[in-house]
């Protein structure tokens, strides 16, 4: 497994990255990143690390004091590391981001993140938004009408240097916040100015491809949100190839350009992160999570279970308590 850094030193190759911005802009980008990391730390209680709802409804602040992993299954969003690093895992796949960097997400994807640079005074800082596709479509069809909606898939996310445009948007959304009475009428404007500047940088290939109708990622993301509705049940490729208006080998194929990972293996991830909160939450043993989940064989869910977490269900449960 190799872990690929996104900087201006090292070749990315053949990544879901996007092109570094030229020395000056990634210059005015990282200062901005200061001024919103101020602004976020008066909104991320100290005490308390994890996730911070705002009452801007999309919008949400991350703030960890240690460095810690989480695991869990990401919806549709635009993401900013404004203090600190992190690392992000999608099934084999591993990168290491920093300050005014960001991750677009455009489809419900497992994945684990990892905050490798985090102390109670130096915390990792990030802002997150999530991203409504039905907003998109309609900037799309009001900018680029004319856009290919037949172009192949596109990988499902996308890390890239964040432009010191979006980075300035993203400080006067979290400035709302200062002047509640304004957020009703200001946010959504400031969001969809974010949203027009994805479509334009570096990430706006996977960001037009997942909201527009009809397209090849459109199809594997509707289809994607089916498996994540019914992960329980037993999974008929065919089906669902069917449902996407594909052949299977092609529909196949799409998937994994999409998300790095085959049907079964996006199942498979589904339901074992869902036993693990099951878990967690409910004090329940390995069986009863095997069964839930859409297990038959506890044996398998064992083996898969220490594939995926690197410890058996007990082992590994103990070990996330203690921590």
């Amino acid at each position: 497994m190799t872990i690929k850094a996104l900087n201006h030193e090292t070749a990315i190759g053949a990544s879901p990255s996007g092109e570094p911005l030229p020395a000056q802009q990634r210059r005015l980008a990282i200062d901005k990143c200061a001024e919103l990391a101020a602004l976020i730390a008066q909104y991320a209680d100290g005490k308390t690390g994890g996730y911070h709802a705002t009452a801007i409804d999309p919008l949400v602040f991350v703030r960890c004091n240690t460095s810690r992993t989480i695991e869990d299954v990401s919806e549709p969003l635009f993401a900013i590391v404004v203090q600190g690093q992190k690392k992000l895992s999608v099934n084999e796949e591993i990168f290491q981001y920093g300050v005014a960097q960001c991750l677009v997400m455009s489809v419900d994807l497992p994945l684990s993140v990892c905050m490798i640079e985090a102390t109670p005074d130096q915390p990792y800082l990030g802002l997150k938004l999530r991203l409504d596709p039905a907003q998109l479509c309609e900037i799309i069809a009001q900018t680029n009408p004319d856009f290919d909606k037949k172009e192949n898939s596109v990988r499902g996310w996308c890390v890239s240097d964040a432009s010191p445009s979006l980075i300035d948007c993203a400080i006067r959304l979290t400035k709302l916040l200062d002047t509640p009475q304004d957020i009703p009428f200001l946010a959504p404007m400031i969001i969809r100015e974010i949203y027009y500047r994805l479509l334009t940088d570096q990430q706006g290939e996977a960001v037009r491809q997942v909201a527009t109708s009809g397209s090849n990622m459109q199809r594997i993301a509707e289809v994607i949100k089916q498996i994540k509705a019914e992960f329980t049940k037993p999974l008929r490729v065919e089906e669902l190839a069917e449902q996407a208006n594909m052949s299977a080998a092609s529909f196949h194929r799409h998937f994994k350009a999409v998300t790095s990972m085959s049907p079964l293996q996006y199942q498979k991830q589904l339901r074992l992160l869902t036993a693990r909160q099951m878990m967690l939450a409910e004090a329940i043993d390995a069986t009863q999570a095997a069964y839930r989940v859409g297990y038959e064989s506890t044996s398998q869910f064992s083996r898969e279970y220490s594939r995926m977490f690197g410890a058996p269900p007990i082992r590994d449960i103990e070990r996330l308590r203690v921590s």
